[in-house]
């Protein structure tokens, strides 16, 4: 009897153990399947722990390498995208463009924070739009944090401080406007090393034949390109395209091109339409990043 009843009470704790089991995975599988429909859209999902239970996943082998698309090969463009963070509209059209670009954000905007996450998430370069003092009179939404000639080092610092802070995203910067800023020795040293000790690279927009952007960043041991070409200085169609042709022509010839336009809705429709003459010339777009890596640098 009382081996009866042992087995009983043993039969018993094996039927509650496995009962057990199947609640909790069915409970488990409720939770997750909460998580999918009920999570924020547009927010990151948690991911669920491995089962201890699961095989391993195996992942797909790569297969072959195609040489012929290695990074290393053939002439490179990159696009850098002047003046975003203060339409919102505007400034979202252009985080769906099909290829590489860069964005040069002017911080303290409406969308610069959050379009320069969108578009650091989706592959694209950020950079800082560093409002700069002008030869002439500008008037525009940044007179109030423009850097100007003859700020103190750490009056520029802290100025630069607040813009990066704004638009975390950014690796590098390039100037708005700043044609009498750019062309100052001692401005541009002062702001030289204030990139050096970021970190960041430099955009030179060259807005002056007489920029020494890129003199005094090199001086100070800072990455920086030059503007090649500017697209849509003068907005009509046809100038647009001798200025996307003369772009591709030094790609061609120098291995590589450098080449800005503004965020305007009539410049991103006239690119899309230009876009194809890449694939034909061979011609990589790029991140300015990408342009300055080793190998890359002029």
């Amino acid at each position: 009897m009382k081996r009866n009843a042992a087995g009983a009470a043993a039969k018993g704790r094996k039927r509650w153990g496995w009962g057990t089991l199947v609640a909790g995975a069915f409970l488990s599988g409720l939770a997750l399947v909460g998580t999918a429909l009920f999570w924020p859209k547009g927010e990151d999902r948690p991911v669920p722990a491995a089962s201890s239970f699961a095989p391993p996943t195996l992942l797909p082998s790569a297969g072959p390498v195609d040489n012929s698309l290695s990074p290393s090969r053939g002439p490179r463009i990159a696009i850098v995208i002047d003046d975003l963070g203060y339409d919102p509209v505007r400034d979202a059209e252009w985080l769906d463009f099909p290829e590489k670009i860069t964005v040069s954000v002017i911080p303290f905007g409406p969308s610069s924070r959050t379009f320069a996450a969108s578009a650091r998430s989706r592959g694209h370069g950020v950079i800082l739009h560093v409002p700069m003092e002008p030869e002439s009179p500008a008037e525009d939404r940044t007179g109030t944090f423009r850097l100007r000639r003859g700020m103190r080092p750490e009056e520029m610092e802290e100025a630069f401080s607040r813009m990066a802070h704004d638009v975390p995203q950014a690796n590098g910067a390039s100037n708005h406007m700043g044609s009498a800023f750019t062309s100052d020795a001692g401005a541009m040293a002062a702001f030289a090393a204030v990139l050096k000790g970021r970190g960041f690279f430099f955009v030179d927009s060259l807005t002056t034949a007489s920029s020494v952007g890129l003199e005094a960043a090199g001086r100070a041991g800072v990455p920086a390109l030059r503007r090649d070409v500017f697209l849509d200085d003068d907005p009509r169609p046809e100038e647009m395209r001798r200025q996307w042709n003369q772009a591709l022509a030094i790609a061609k010839e120098r291995g590589e091109a450098l080449l800005v336009c503004h965020s305007r809705r009539d410049s991103r429709k006239a690119l899309l339409e230009l876009l194809p003459d890449l694939r034909k010339e061979g011609i990589r777009p790029v991140t300015v990043e990408e342009l300055l890596e080793p190998g890359g640098s002029r």
